[in-house]
């Protein structure tokens, strides 16, 4: 997958999905004949290597540093069992095809809006993750200053979400962009996992937000995050039918909290877990601020063609349970 300045450009065969609405966070999923398995790593900790050389105002061992902190961040997740190993420096680069993970620059001026990209070696069988290597594009400017440089990306922040690819986690669409020159720039974000990346000079990316823990905890759940939160499920419908695609968050107005999900079937169902117990609002709306196939891939597009509606009553999650609620019938624009 990849981070791109202002869209997303898949370059690995895999999709986004869940192997079932059993949750509606988007996790990676490998497609093989016919039927979509989630992918993750079977054995932790995540050992990595990062790549011996640096580029203009980044050291190898500055961009170690920052590789280092971004892992830290999702291990210290605290509902998450997901861990990781920094190795060390080599001399190999990413996709290899050399049986590590390395993360790492490299030069692709042909991908003139691409910030990074993961890309994996999956087991056809399991869905284990064999081998996954990440690169940052050198063709832009890089920096690592604590509180960012003016135009230049954060290595920090890219890492982050590239991570997050790396273990496993798809995109969220809990973020905000406005058109400007023929490219979306990012507003605000509720999510590392958004796939629009914040402009050169912005450090906002370096920090997980209530999404990004609640999906990484998902995949790698710890021995209280089934039993420490709730979820709240249903089914988001158009004149009676189920609809694919749209957008559900649920907002802990006590702690401004969001966490998003979609109905991955035709059948609108969803289950959004890792909720703070308690009342949530839930929003509905249409996937339409981001490049679709950033989200599903080769999946059968989303539908679209409906207003944001609200469910008219509040769901209360409960503690290690789900709040069933009543179908949510979206507004035909």
């Amino acid at each position: 997958m990849s981070r791109s300045v202002a869209t997303w450009l898949l370059t690995i065969l895999l999709v986004g999905a869940a192997a079932s609405p059993g949750a509606a966070y988007l996790k990676l999923g490998a497609s093989f004949g016919g039927r979509v398995v989630s992918i993750q790593w079977a054995q932790l900790p995540i050992r990595y290597f990062v790549t011996n050389r640096g580029v203009p105002g980044v050291s190898a061992t500055q961009l170690r540093t920052a590789v280092d902190r971004a892992a830290q961040s999702w291990q210290d997740v605290s509902t998450s069992s997901v861990s990781f190993q920094s190795v060390g420096f080599t001399g190999a680069e990413p996709f290899d095809e050399d049986g590590i993970v390395t993360i790492g620059f490299q030069d692709h001026p042909e991908l003139d809006r691409v910030l990074g990209t993961t890309g994996f070696v999956v087991d056809v069988l399991t869905g284990n993750i064999v081998e996954a290597d990440i690169f940052l594009n050198s063709t832009f400017l890089w920096s690592v200053a604590a509180a960012g440089e003016t135009g230049r990306f954060d290595v920090e922040s890219i890492a982050l979400h590239e991570i997050g690819h790396l273990a496993g986690l798809s995109h969220s669409l809990l973020g905000e962009t406005e058109l400007t020159a023929g490219r979306r720039r990012v507003i605000a974000a509720e999510a590392v996992m958004f796939p629009i990346a914040f402009s050169a000079g912005v450090v906002e990316g370096r920090t997980l937000r209530a999404d990004d823990r609640a999906g990484i905890s998902d995949i790698y759940p710890d021995g209280g995050f089934r039993s420490q939160t709730g979820s709240v499920g249903g089914r988001v419908t158009k004149d009676g039918r189920g609809i694919f695609g749209a957008h559900i968050v649920a907002f802990h107005p006590q702690s401004g909290k969001m966490v998003g999900g979609f109905t991955l079937s035709s059948t609108g169902e969803f289950v959004i877990a890792g909720l703070a117990p308690g009342p949530h609002i839930l929003r509905v709306e249409p996937l339409d601020d981001a490049a679709i196939d950033s989200f599903f891939g080769e999946s059968p597009p989303p539908e679209t063609g409906f207003a944001v509606t609200y469910l008219d009553q509040l769901a209360i999650v409960p503690t290690g349970g789900n709040a069933q609620v009543a179908d949510i019938a979206v507004r035909i624009e």
